[in-house]
């Protein structure tokens, strides 16, 4: 009989006392203390560029001033407090910037006041402004989501699902604009500054209202028996653009059957008559709604002109069309993925990022790309081993302002002429004195075939100077809907689990970061598999595949190969040692869906109702502890809000019952994406120290 043990961790924020769990792995410390760059936005007025910087925990707005670029710290907040700074955004006249301090973005759900750190005083999700000329940070009100109005005066904001204002220089109390039923979402200012359009959400359905000040009522913009959302308004504030979905309801068709997702572009000149269909997307399975970055990302850049992202040919690609309908065209092609889009000040050009190159690793990497909207036509402007993301237009649409980072170079704020022959400039090197990036290792592009066939990408990290054979790993990104990169990533989970990768690495593992089906990146075929999710999880043959190819690699013990991942890659991770231990032999599962049965509404009737639930639980780890055998660690935080903590709860009931040795790892408070970053110095550092007990001791 195997050994069980049962170790529950419940971890508080204790300050720097905590710390001290660390000492010994200060590089690992090291890495994590790496500043994470976010929210990077811009002056239309001059090339100011600017972003939040976290620094362990301590999240802050910064400024780099044209010509110079020398950062300057714009807020005090001083404490790791989990409170995370998000829609930073700048007004048109370039005096002011906004902001929202608390929540967690990145949540499943809309953003909630979340309190990481258990204080005895309940955080608020707040709205914040700062004047750039005196450098005063004023608190304006509790609310999310703004959007100044091109006044430069006044903001729309969200609080409590009711739409309100306040001036942007804090001379007034916040108030509500007016009141209306549902939730309303998707705030859009008219170009001049004299209407506001929004998506009204009712559950079943959805109308777009526009609210004008001098109108005692909403003017609600063809209201149909449909799902109505993201309005865009026209350069001239005529028209609006919007999305139109099928409502909720009807007869209940297949569970388990894929179907098409129909959309439309609807365009309203505001005139009483009904919305217009200019565009309906192709009935078929890549024509459905795009599960991407941005979704739609539909944008009126000109009079004549609406750009928006679309699948349909089989990658997500750039399209645009007239606001009559006519003249539908394709603005970007290849075997590439394009998002971030963003436009230029004249509605003429448009920037985007996208996984592209000259050489065939670059599918791992992203570059910056422009289109022009009056020739139909694009072309790359950078190039390299670097991973360029969010690029916008500065400076009058002569510069372009992005994200940039390499496999030893975090990402920095970096500005370019718009230019496919500019030197980039990058801004803050000098965050990273101090420490040798250098070191790092650069990860080799990796392709391999799983059991159906199937190919699969990743990248691999491998141990300098390793003497005979090494453990190794086979790291599972979340998602399932992401990409790793060969390189250090812009999003912030992934960019704290690519250090972890670097240091695991540095401990003598080899590592294979797999991208594997349900990915993006790699066309609509390749992220919407037949039997995937909880219709099979297809998607595991990949990370099984990657275990094996590991074992077959002559400088890897094959006895000696785990598996870790968080949130979807903990789902993957608890699939694997479930029905793999013979592979795989320990394991880190972080936040993961371990039981994915079905729970139908009363009176739910579909032809295929028990192939679906038998379905959902052949696809759920929960099924499989009876062939457990290799030890794990289960990690989660209990205020977490994309993954529920009963998920680990009930795969703990079922592992203890079965006495399978492992432990487990609680977070009080705290959510999905480690708020508080003491928290996750933790996390990272307990599944490394795991994984080397087991795999490398």
């Amino acid at each position: 009989m195997r050994r069980f043990y049962f170790h529950i961790l419940f971890i508080t924020f204790l300050g720097l006392s905590s710390l001290g769990v660390l000492a010994q792995s200060p590089s690992l410390s090291d890495l994590l203390k790496t500043p994470y760059l976010s929210n990077l936005a811009a002056s239309s007025q001059n090339g100011d560029v600017f972003f939040v910087l976290n620094k362990e925990g301590v999240r802050n707005v910064f400024v780099a001033t044209a010509p110079e670029y020398k950062p300057k710290q714009l807020t005090q907040f001083n404490e790791d407090d989990g409170q995370e700074i998000s829609n930073l955004n700048i007004s048109k006249d370039g005096q002011w910037a906004i902001f929202v301090r608390g929540g967690d973005h990145g949540a499943n759900s809309l953003a909630k006041p979340i309190n990481p750190t258990s204080s005895v005083v309940v955080p608020k999700i707040a709205l914040y402004s700062i004047n750039l000329q005196t450098a005063v940070v004023k608190l304006l009100a509790d609310g999310d989501f703004p959007i100044i109005n091109p006044d430069s005066k006044t903001i729309a904001f969200i609080s409590k699902d009711q739409i309100w204002s306040v001036p942007i220089d804090g001379s007034a109390t916040a108030k509500v604009l007016f009141n209306a039923r549902g939730s309303s979402r998707a705030l859009q200012w008219s170009p001049d500054g004299k209407k506001l359009a929004f998506s009204s959400r009712r559950t079943t359905h959805s109308f777009i209202g526009i609210f004008e000040q001098s109108k005692k009522n909403i003017q609600w913009v063809s209201p149909s028996f449909f799902k109505d959302d993201f309005p865009n308004w026209s350069p001239d504030s005529k028209s609006i653009a919007f999305i139109r979905q099928p409502a909720t309801g009807g007869e209940q068709d297949s569970l388990t059957a894929k179907k098409h997702r129909p959309w439309t572009i609807m365009v309203s000149h505001l005139d009483g008559k009904q919305a217009q269909e200019i565009w309906s997307a192709p009935q078929t399975l890549a024509g459905s709604v795009p599960a991407w970055q941005g979704g739609f990302n539909l944008i009126w850049a000109t009079e004549q002109q609406l750009v928006f992202l679309s699948y349909q040919d089989g990658w997500p690609h750039i399209y645009s069309i007239e606001p009559s309908g006519k003249n539908f065209k394709q603005l970007t092609k290849g075997n590439f993925s394009v998002d971030q889009l963003s436009l230029s000040s004249d509605g003429k050009q448009l920037v985007f990022s996208a996984n592209t190159g000259p050489e065939k690793e670059d599918i791992d990497r992203k570059h910056i790309g422009l289109v022009s909207l009056a020739k139909g036509t694009h072309q790359l402007l950078t190039k390299g081993n670097s991973i360029d993301s969010y690029p916008m237009f500065i400076n009058g649409d002569k510069q372009l302002a992005y994200i940039s980072s390499t496999p030893q170079r975090p990402p920095l704020p970096t500005v370019m002429e718009v230019s496919a022959k500019a030197q980039p400039r990058l801004i803050g090197q000098e965050w990273f004195d101090g420490f040798n990036y250098n070191q790092l290792i650069t990860p080799t592009h990796v392709t391999f075939k799983s059991e159906d066939g199937l190919q699969v990408y990743g990248q691999l990290f491998k141990p300098k100077n390793a003497k005979g054979k090494s453990p190794a790993l086979v790291y599972i990104h979340g998602g399932p809907r992401r990409q790793m990169f060969l390189g250090w990533h812009f999003m912030d989970y992934y960019f704290y689990d690519y250090a972890l990768n670097q240091y695991l690495a540095s401990q003598g593992f080899t590592v294979l970061s797999i991208n594997y089906r349900m990915g993006t990146g790699y066309g609509h075929a390749f992220q919407n598999p037949d039997r995937a999710g909880n219709l099979g999880a297809e998607e595991y043959l990949d990370i099984l595949a990657a275990g094996k190819w590991l074992g077959q690699q002559k400088e890897v013990d094959a006895n000696k190969i785990g598996v870790f991942g968080g949130s979807y890659g903990g789902y993957l991770t608890a699939f694997a040692l479930g029905k793999n231990s013979d592979v795989f032999k320990a394991g880190v599962d972080i936040h993961g869906v371990h039981n994915r049965e079905r729970k139908l509404a009363e009176g739910t009737v579909a032809p295929d109702m028990d192939l679906a639930i038998k379905l959902s639980w052949d696809s759920s780890p929960s099924k499989y502890v009876n062939t457990w055998k290799s030890p794990v660690l289960i990690i989660h935080g209990d205020d977490d809000q994309n993954v529920n903590f009963t998920q680990s709860l009930d795969l703990v009931n079922r592992l203890k019952d079965r006495k399978v040795e492992a432990e487990y790892m609680v977070i009080p408070d705290d959510t999905h994406h480690w708020m508080v970053f003491s928290n996750l110095l933790l996390v990272k550092q307990a599944t490394a120290d795991f994984l080397i007990k087991h795999l490398k001791k």
